[in-house]
């Protein structure tokens, strides 16, 4: 009698954490984003490349012309951790700062803390 409580506590217990698990499928590819404001041009959860990066490409290193720009995602990958993480693009088709083509973005945090806004 006690084995039987015992086994179905432990199913219904396991049964309570896999429905508990955060479900990020509300993201798809395709879904378009509008990049928000960060204090002091410093997004945490975008992974911009440096200035230096950008200016050996050819580019302008300007984060300003960034904010406000319309993004759409290529891809998503899952982590180790349960996160997600995304390659955008600007749907626009043009260059991030006239010489990268995608940025990789963890997207989760990047919503929470509303560096991409979703339109």
């Amino acid at each position: 009698m006690k084995n039987r409580i015992l086994l179905v506590f432990l199913v219904s217990l396991f049964s309570g954490i896999i429905y508990a698990q955060n479900s990020n499928s509300n993201i798809s590819i395709g879904d378009v984003f509008v990049i928000g404001e960060a204090s002091n041009n410093s997004y945490k959860h975008i992974d911009f490349p440096s200035a230096n990066f950008i200016i050996k490409k050819g580019g302008i290193a300007n984060y300003k012309n960034v904010k406000g720009k319309k993004v759409e995602v290529v891809s998503i990958k899952e982590k180790k951790d349960g996160g997600l993480t995304a390659t955008i693009t600007l749907a626009s088709k043009k260059l991030f700062f006239n010489s990268h083509k995608y940025i990789k973005v963890d997207i989760t945090e990047a919503i929470h803390q509303k560096e991409l806004v979703r339109i």
